[in-house]
């Protein structure tokens, strides 16, 4: 395929070019021929990405690397491109650009600038986990990866805990368990979870259970493949929020070494209660 058969067809602007998140043929026809007529392709990483370009016999004039360390420092370079007039595409090494992954500053960029910004829908992870989980797909939060530590990641997950629709997290091999460990202190360890990991692939793996089986499950595999998490929806007729229930719940956390003031806040969107009355037993203790 050329440039020429497919550059008459293609508007000049930003494309965001979805790739496959594992099995090459899931790259679209149309995506394809977009990188085709494509000058110029902002990539994560050139090598990566140079051995699906050969595939399709797609041969850009260049490839500006736009990884989460460089997409800021590339937005100068491509505005330039396309006040010439430029089709540049933009992919990451799997999946859906600007989902979990760079390209969300390059498109506000763009737009802010008024130039075209286009898309090529096709995979992204999240939706093929989240639709073969077996979970209620009517309402789903889409979390991406939590923060690694400290109280910002506390808080994302006591939201998570709380969440009523089912939610679609990831999370890299070497972290998992860790990860599991501490949904199952703030969701309990009922809760259902699905785990996802080599989609599309040879190995695809689908885990259903617990999240308390599911951390015996994460001890006993090799860490291998990025990993989609899917947790079920916290039902809030599950348990009644008694003064004792409060009390329990910040206990446990004091004793993990949290101050009061975090504790409190963990309680409070755990738990869906008032701060006032969080606070009002914290004081008591």
């Amino acid at each position: 395929m050329s440039n020429s058969d497919t550059s008459s067809i293609i508007h000049a602007g930003l494309w965001l070019v979805a790739t496959p998140i594992g099995n090459l043929e899931d790259l679209s026809p149309r995506a394809a021929a977009v990188l085709c007529a494509a000058s110029v392709i902002c990539c994560e990483d050139t090598r990566h990405s140079g051995s699906l370009l050969k595939r399709i016999g797609a041969s850009p004039e260049r490839l500006i690397v736009a990884n989460d360390h460089t997409e800021h420092d590339a937005i100068e370079e491509v505005l330039s491109l396309l006040a010439g007039g430029a089709v540049v595409a933009f992919i990451s090494d799997a999946g859906t650009p600007a989902i979990s992954d760079p390209g969300e500053r390059m498109v506000r960029a763009a737009i802010a600038a008024g130039y075209p910004v286009h898309a090529t829908p096709g995979p992204a992870a999240f939706v093929m986990a989240a639709t073969l989980s077996g979970l209620p797909t009517s309402r789903i939060a889409f979390d991406g990866f939590l923060p690694r530590s400290g109280s910002e990641r506390r808080e994302r997950l006591t939201e998570v805990a709380r969440e009523r629709r089912t939610i679609v997290l990831y999370e890299a091999p070497h972290r998992l368990e860790r990860t599991l460990v501490d949904l199952a202190e703030v969701c309990g360890e009922d809760r259902t979870i699905v785990l996802a990991r080599e989609l599309t692939k040879l190995h695809e793996e689908f885990w259903r259970g617990s999240i308390c089986d599911a951390i015996t499950h994460a001890r006993t595999v090799e860490p291998r493949g990025e990993y989609v998490l899917i947790i079920a929806p916290h039902e809030t007729a599950q348990i009644e929020v008694t003064d004792e229930l409060i009390r329990e719940e910040l206990s446990n956390r004091t004793s993990r070494g949290l101050s009061k003031r975090d504790s409190i806040d963990e309680v409070t969107a755990a738990l869906g209660v008032s701060r006032k009355r969080v606070y009002a037993l914290a004081v008591e203790s």
